[in-house]
């Protein structure tokens, strides 16, 4: 869903800088071919995305939730040659085409697949990251936050996906995820030390770092 019309999204998309003919590509293969292509994030958040990778000079990188893996081509040809995009996800079919893209681009060497549970997959991992993108299963959300802030280095950024679920978060008691998105959204709203902004791109950008 986005919150602003469509004529005024293609507007600013045109008048930002341009998807890789690979990113457009997959985004192309995956709105025609690929069930729930709806989970696919729209190229203004991807500019975003690429923006304050950019911006925050940002070497590594964890996503939760790749899909068809566009997000995280879009932000390893953000990084420079040495950086690293560590991306979590479940579906092994999508997993795959999600690869066979990458395997297209110059960028797909700096991007890790672990194709496990979410919160398992981040068990295994070590140290401090630059950037987290947060877009897989809502319920989690709020241990997703959890774990990102106690491992996001001193000018790192969190980037949470679908914060505004359709606006459903208005509501409390709607359903199971749009209660756990709530909740990831009051943990924000509430910490203290960070710089915190939502954003209503598409369905919703919440943007932290630390103060």
């Amino acid at each position: 869903m986005s919150f602003v019309p469509q004529e005024i999204e293609d507007y600013c998309i045109y008048n930002s800088t341009q998807s890789s003919q690979v990113a457009r590509e997959l985004m192309n293969f995956t709105r025609a071919s690929v069930h729930g292509s709806n989970m696919l994030i729209g190229e203004m958040e991807g500019s975003v995305l690429k923006f304050l990778i950019k911006l925050g000079k940002v070497k590594t990188i964890i996503e939760l939730g790749t899909y068809t893996g566009y997000s995280a081509l879009i932000m390893a040809e953000a990084l420079p040659d040495d950086g690293k995009v560590i991306t979590i996800d479940l579906n092994p079919e999508t997993s795959k085409i999600a690869q066979s893209f990458w395997d297209k681009s110059e960028h797909g060497k700096k991007i890790t697949l672990m194709l496990k549970p979410g919160l398992e997959a981040l068990a295994e991992l070590k140290g401090e990251f630059d950037f987290f993108f947060i877009d897989a299963d809502k319920n989690n959300y709020p241990h997703y936050l959890d774990w990102a802030l106690k491992h996001l280095s001193p000018t790192g950024v969190i980037v949470t996906d679908n914060t505004l679920w359709s606006g459903k978060v208005l509501t409390a008691g709607v359903d199971k995820q749009t209660d756990s998105i709530r909740e990831h959204n009051e943990k924000a709203r509430l910490l203290q030390g960070y710089t915190k902004t939502l954003l209503p791109i598409r369905d919703g950008m919440y943007l932290i770092q630390r103060s």
